[in-house]
């Protein structure tokens, strides 16, 4: 939270540098928490290093020239392709900018607690660091500091968020046919032993979208 307050005081963009579990999970809740229309965020989310566009990497370049940003680099190796080249020219860009002792300030690195690249570059250049726990799975990362940093730097208030997931983790745990997880994996078994052995998971609602993907 500290870090989030510091971020949304001098920064109007924060880049999120991650893929797979470092990435979609933060994008299906800042997506379904935000406005359709005329979002009042003080702070955008952007995010990096998902995929190889160099059109991509340029373009975001160029909008970042005039706004004052910071980057989250989120990788529990540090050696995963994509994020490695975004926060590469990304990282050069900021200190182009600021001066290497205030990109310093402006960049913040979840990863590992013990090792890897990423911890090693964050502890030599001294980068403000979160860490991803070892024993939560990527699509569950966003409940852990993967999610919550930059989900606080957009305004989204992260104790409704953990308390709306435990709400869901009791909910969903209870031994019992009133448990509607229980009641769909039970009705699903059935239909399946009776050869319907295909399943489309179709969204109606586009807020939801990146919560299918």
């Amino acid at each position: 939270k500290k870090a989030a307050e510091r971020i949304r005081e001098n920064s109007d963009v924060l880049v999120s540098i991650g893929i797979g579990g470092s990435y979609l999970g933060i994008k299906a809740v800042d997506v379904a928490c935000d406005s359709y229309f005329g979002s009042d965020r003080k702070v955008k989310l952007i995010y990096a290093g998902n995929q190889i566009s160099g059109q991509y990497l340029n373009e975001l370049l160029a909008y970042l020239k005039d706004k004052d940003y910071s980057l989250n680099v989120i990788s529990k190796s540090g050696t995963t392709t994509e994020p490695a080249i975004a926060f590469r020219i990304l990282k050069e860009a900021l200190e182009e900018k600021y001066g290497k002792e205030e990109a310093r300030t402006r960049i913040f690195a979840t990863t590992d607690s013990k090792k890897g690249a990423l911890k090693e570059l964050a502890n030599a250049e001294g980068y403000e660091s979160f860490i991803v726990p070892d024993d939560i799975g990527g699509r569950f990362s966003v409940i852990s500091a993967v999610g919550l940093l930059p989900l606080a730097v957009a305004g989204i208030d992260i104790d409704e968020f953990m308390a709306g997931f435990k709400a869901g983790m009791e909910k969903y745990t209870v031994n019992s046919f009133e448990n509607d997880a229980i009641k769909y994996a039970a009705v699903r078994n059935m239909l399946h032993e009776d050869g319907k052995d295909i399943e489309i998971m179709v969204n109606y609602e586009p807020k939801l979208a990146y919560v299918a993907e």
